[in-house]
């Protein structure tokens, strides 16, 4: 975690890498420990606290996401993980350590910072030394561990290079060898791929995917991205204005989701505001702003004549050239080809808007903006909440 420049001065310099596959299977694992976060509090100056009374774990050797809107308070947890901040309350532990009274370097914790934060005047070689010079490891074992990592990320070779001789994806993976060359308990990513683009993106992804299982160290990863929190995690932590508002397995969370903002935050999810007509054992009638009723079959647990919000995902919106069984009237307003799918957005009698997706080529005449059509709706994948609070 320390990062002056002038102890990373003493790194030795380094050729290339000259590791072989067999020599990185033979190297020590990373010492995989759970990560156990309970009633963490903490505010600045006295203002509302920006995290209240956050609980997680993420088990040993698996990926989690802590995922959220700007200013939710995911900075300040990773913050108070890796010792930044002391937190006003509540308790950290790594396996059966409790971090909360130990010092950043003492911790155990490799961490990847949004812009890398690699060391200009040094080359790569020395930069992934820096932690083990820290810990004055004797130079032939920096070499070794060195010369493994950069085999690890693929990077033999390239050990004497400086950071502004390498592409942005390049420095990034320098970044996560030099994470990992203490061999830490856990792994800390915050905004790991957020300057890099949409395709060099998921291809780091996938190579931070393969390296973690490879080494099996316990990783938390901090991002606002949905998708890359997806693809990457086992595990969301979902948090929303300072607090946690579901915990679970990223399909979990995309099909039953716990609240509105969960809905709403993980994929598109289009708001149909209603009333509740009736609600009766394993069904429920809403009807809609437009006039029109949906079925839903099961209890909502709300009485008759409360607001609610129904929400559908766009997979679930099918669109009808003619007027049907529990079918609703719309307009296409705009349609947007991605890749093989199209995108509808629609508008509903009562300037409700709602999104559709289908595959392009499907059968029938394509419609086009301006046309009046009709959608129906897949209620057994809807969600309904209540609409004043969304909870």
């Amino acid at each position: 975690m320390d990062t002056n420049p002038a102890l990373a001065r003493s790194t030795p310099e380094f050729g290339p890498g000259t590791a072989t596959a067999a020599r990185i299977a033979s190297a020590a694992p990373m010492s995989a420990r759970a990560l156990s976060v309970r009633a963490l509090t903490h505010s600045y100056g006295g203002t509302a606290p920006a995290v209240d009374d956050v609980s997680f774990d993420v088990p040993a050797g698996e990926i989690a996401a802590l995922l959220g809107p700007s200013g939710c308070g995911k900075s300040t947890v990773l913050r108070a993980i890796a010792g930044l901040i002391r937190p006003n309350r509540g308790i950290i532990s790594l396996g059966t350590t409790n971090l909360t009274v130990l010092s950043a370097r003492a911790r155990g914790i490799g961490m990847v910072f949004q812009n890398y934060a690699l060391f200009p005047h040094l080359t790569v070689a020395e930069n992934i030394a820096y932690p083990l010079a820290c810990q004055r490891v004797p130079r032939p074992e920096r070499r070794a561990r060195v010369a493994e990592l950069l085999a690890l990320i693929r990077l033999d070779g390239f050990g004497s290079r400086l950071p502004r001789e390498l592409s942005g994806g390049q420095q990034q993976r320098v970044a996560v060898a030099r994470a990992l060359a203490a061999r830490p308990s856990l792994l800390l990513l915050d905004e790991p791929f957020g300057a890099l683009d949409r395709a060099l993106r998921f291809d780091l992804q996938v190579e931070m995917l393969r390296l973690q299982k490879s080494l099996g160290v316990t990783t938390l990863i901090v991002t606002h991205d949905q998708e890359e929190a997806q693809s990457l995690a086992t595990r969301l932590v979902l948090m929303n204005r300072g607090r946690v508002e579901q915990i679970d397995s990223p399909t979990t969370v995309y099909d039953h989701p716990k609240t509105l903002f969960v809905n709403s935050f993980i994929g598109h999810a289009s708001r149909l505001p209603g009333i509740v007509e009736a609600s009766r054992g394993h069904e429920a009638m809403v009807r809609l702003s437009t006039g029109d009723t949906l079925v839903l079959k099961r209890d909502l647990q709300f009485i008759a004549g409360a607001p609610v919000v129904v929400t559908c995902r766009p997979e679930d919106v099918r669109l009808l050239a003619a007027p049907g069984p529990a079918t609703i009237e719309a307009r296409l307003t705009i349609s947007v080809p991605l890749g093989p799918t199209l995108v509808h957005d629609l508008r509903l009698v009562d300037g409700t808007e709602i999104r559709a997706t289908e595959m392009r080529g499907a059968a029938g005449r394509a419609a086009v903006p301006g046309d009046r059509v009709y959608i129906q709706v897949d209620t057994d994948r809807c969600h309904v909440f209540p609409r004043d609070t969304g909870n």
